[in-house]
């Protein structure tokens, strides 16, 4: 079955929830961990999520997501794409906040299906892939393939962690070629402005 996330509402914006992932998440000092240290960080909320513990990834806010994102090095960041389960999870989870900070209002009479390729994956042609569709107001997105895009945009899963959580400079890594884009460049070039992410916080 395809994964899929569809657009609902989410919880206030800049409030952060009192689960306490949170503040384990808060606390952490990502600095002083190794990649290696900093997956089986990962692994175990992970592993807690699945047993039904109660401390699981997706229930760390969207802020402290994206502070996480900042705090942890690019190492870091390629040792979670590296890795099989944590890869998927972490897609999974952006594409479903991605839906959860859709701005309608800014994508008035906005139409247009963003295929994603992410490099180093387990699908056709080593590529992990995605679908998102912004149509009548609302953004979808799912692995299931079956619309024509309107552009294809490829890059890795660790510069995609940045680039949606805002830690990036988007229109650097298209300068750069990091992110590659096959058809319509608008739509990608215009894609994050129909979100409201939190930005990540400075030291």
């Amino acid at each position: 079955m395809p994964r899929k996330a569809k657009w609902r509402l989410s919880r206030p914006r800049g409030v952060r929830a009192g689960h306490a992932v949170n503040a384990f998440a808060d606390k952490l000092v990502i600095a002083n961990l190794t990649p290696g240290q900093f997956i089986q960080v990962l692994e175990t909320l992970h592993m807690l999520g699945e047993s039904g513990a109660g401390i699981e990834l997706s229930s760390l806010s969207t802020d402290v997501l994206v502070d996480v994102v900042r705090r942890a090095s690019r190492d870091q960041l390629k040792a979670i794409a590296d890795h099989d389960e944590l890869r998927a999870v972490f897609l999974d989870e952006i594409f479903r906040r991605m839906s959860e900070h859709f701005l309608p209002e800014r994508a008035r009479h906005v139409d247009f299906v963003v295929s994603w390729r992410f490099s180093d994956g387990v699908g056709e042609d080593g590529y992990d892939r995605f679908q998102t569709v912004i149509e009548d107001g609302v953004c979808v997105s799912s692995t299931d393939l079956s619309r024509t895009p309107d552009t294809t945009i490829t890059l890795s899963v660790d510069d995609f962690i940045r680039m949606a959580t805002g830690n990036a400079a988007v229109a650097a890594m298209f300068v750069t070629g990091r992110v590659k884009v096959k058809g319509e460049y608008a739509p990608a070039v215009r894609f994050s402005s129909y979100f409201d992410i939190p930005k990540p916080s400075v030291d």
